[in-house]
């Protein structure tokens, strides 16, 4: 059911900041950048080669995300696995030790549907699964 990696995600105070080193600095080119959930997070998405990095900015002031960068600064937040169908994974997953986190999927990059397994059935890990 897991296909593939997805995405490495880092969580970011400021999308054009965090391109001046891993796009201007790294080199890897930015495929795309989009607003989603209501547009109160940005997601810019660079060419790894056999994956992307996705740049999380939180647009909102009251976005969860401010208090994990308080605690935690600019850095790693999750990795993605890609399904072929993220409601089929949201309903199968569970039954294989890996409940979701959260109660309904969420629009992700690209027209996609996510959600995060529970971080406590993956040692702590933030895994995110995306799909169709």
């Amino acid at each position: 059911m897991l296909n593939r990696l997805d995405h490495l995600a880092i969580v970011v105070p400021d999308t054009e900041e965090a391109l001046r080193i891993w796009r201007d600095r790294f080199g890897f080119a930015v495929l795309f950048s989009e607003d989603v959930n209501g547009g109160i997070t940005r997601l810019t998405h660079l060419d790894l080669g056999n994956t992307q990095l996705q740049l999380v900015q939180p647009l909102t002031d009251d976005h969860p995300l401010w208090e994990w960068l308080k605690q935690n600064g600019p850095g790693l937040h999750h990795f993605c696995l890609a399904v072929d169908d993220a409601a089929v994974a949201f309903e199968a997953l569970p039954a294989g030790g890996l409940p979701a986190g959260q109660p309904t999927l969420t629009q992700g990059t690209g027209g996609r549907r996510s959600f995060f397994v529970d971080a406590a059935a993956a040692q702590g890990v933030r895994v995110e699964i995306t799909g169709a």
